[in-house]
């Protein structure tokens, strides 16, 4: 999620009215259109309490020029998987007149083999592409078994909160976990599973903040983990928090 302003430096806002007309952009037509909901509606309930002029934003059921006809201010991105995080939503934006940061980095970004491309040319550890195959048909992915072994993730190359990815520990589990990921992708990919512990860090105005260690219940970090469970802990600096 983002907040979007129209000036290029980052300024404090002093009073509510300060932010003038925002539009929460919410929902969408995403496979994450169910956490969108969620998240976004606590972000406008959030600015309406400290008095901001915060209106619910549907690009589903909105038309996206309407941002500009109604002369919004600013817009908080509340939009999640593609159509919110995938540049798409921040280069409408842009050409409103509303510039973000580089609308290619969130493109890039969402795109997890490029993502990986970008990070190993810049010298930053990422899977090596002998433990990783990209494809579009069975077929061709299915060789991943023998070249990345088991057990394995296989992915969809786009989308966003673990949706369409399943840990595959036998040979037998490997076509349903293809259906699975392609049918919100056409391009799928199949990694080497590397055991370890999954922290998330926070970076806001270039500064990085604590790393938080993430511990499920379940097999991995996956959708109802991140949003429904209560047993997911989250370790902060000198403690833990349980979500529930």
């Amino acid at each position: 999620m983002s907040l979007l302003t129209s000036q290029s430096a980052a300024r404090r806002a002093h009073a509510a009215s300060d932010f003038g007309k925002v539009a929460v952009l919410l929902g969408g037509d995403s496979t994450e259109r169910e956490i969108s909901l969620l998240s976004g509606n606590a972000v406008l309930a959030a600015l309406k309490r400290r008095g901001v002029d915060a209106h619910a934003f549907d690009p589903r059921d909105i038309p996206v020029q309407k941002l500009a006809s109604e002369r919004f201010d600013r817009a908080w991105i509340a939009l999640h998987g593609p159509g919110g995080e995938d540049g798409v939503m921040q280069g409408a934006l842009e050409w409103f007149g509303h510039p973000l940061h580089r609308q290619w980095r969130a493109r890039l970004g969402a795109h997890h083999g490029q993502a990986q491309d970008q990070a190993r040319g810049g010298g930053v550890p990422a899977t090596s592409r002998p433990n990783m195959r990209c494809c579009r048909a069975w077929p061709t992915l299915a060789g991943a078994l023998a070249s990345v072994g088991l057990p394995l993730m296989v992915k969809p190359a786009s989308q966003g909160s673990s949706v369409g990815i399943t840990k595959v520990k036998t040979a037998a589990e490997f076509q349903q976990a293809f259906a699975e990921a392609s049918a919100v992708d056409p391009i799928v990919f199949a990694e080497r599973f590397i055991s370890g512990d999954e922290y998330t860090v926070g970076v806001l105005q270039a500064q990085a903040l604590p790393s938080i260690r993430i511990q499920p219940a379940t097999e991995f970090y996956d959708y109802q983990a991140k949003y429904f469970r209560n047993d997911t802990q989250y370790h902060l600096p000198e403690r833990a928090v349980r979500r529930g």
